[in-house]
């Protein structure tokens, strides 16, 4: 192996590494929290209105967006768990790779962290906890979680960071 091929971070590269790293774990750590609240505090299909639009829900789904395959007699976890897996360690070289692009960064670490919540949740219960429930004139949006939230917004970050780069006409 070369030594281009795997970069050497110095001291502020480190630093930054550890950062998305620690944002990851704190998106991590939220989701998680909030899907044990909902869990400790309301029944399956048990819901509070919030506003005309939304609620909080426990729901579960063992499938994937918008329970995509959640029917599918059960090995879909394992899809779902080792997809999560390989993506949470193709984030980690990236951002270790590339720890100095903070846009780019940002949305890995908050992509990892919301991977990682669900993987956690497929492990622990074979099913991934949502609560967050909006709807509009009886129609209801799929449910989704924190972990979901943060998947969204990496994935819409990362769409910015190559809109931007593209402006910019970087090559990197």
């Amino acid at each position: 192996m070369n030594a281009a091929a795997t970069p050497s971070l110095g001291s502020a590269g480190k630093r930054r590494f550890v950062l998305w790293m620690v944002l990851a774990a704190v998106i991590f750590w939220l989701d998680q929290w909030s899907k044990e609240w909902i869990l400790a505090h309301y029944q399956l299909g048990e819901y509070t209105t919030i506003t005309g639009f939304f609620n909080i829900v426990r729901a579960h789904n063992p499938g994937a967006a918008f329970s995509f395959l959640a029917s599918a007699g059960g090995w879909q976890r394992w899809l779902f768990t080792g997809i999560g897996v390989v993506v949470t360690c193709v984030i980690t070289w990236q951002l270790y790779r590339h720890s100095h692009k903070t846009l780019f960064c940002l949305a890995l670490s908050c992509i990892m962290g919301g991977a990682i919540g669900n993987v956690i949740d497929r492990m622990r219960h074979g099913y991934v906890v949502d609560m967050l429930d909006f709807h509009w004139m009886g129609s209801h949006f799929p449910a989704f979680n924190l972990a979901d939230s943060a998947i969204c917004l990496g994935a819409f970050l990362l769409i910015l960071d190559e809109l931007l780069r593209m402006r910019r006409g970087d090559k990197s």
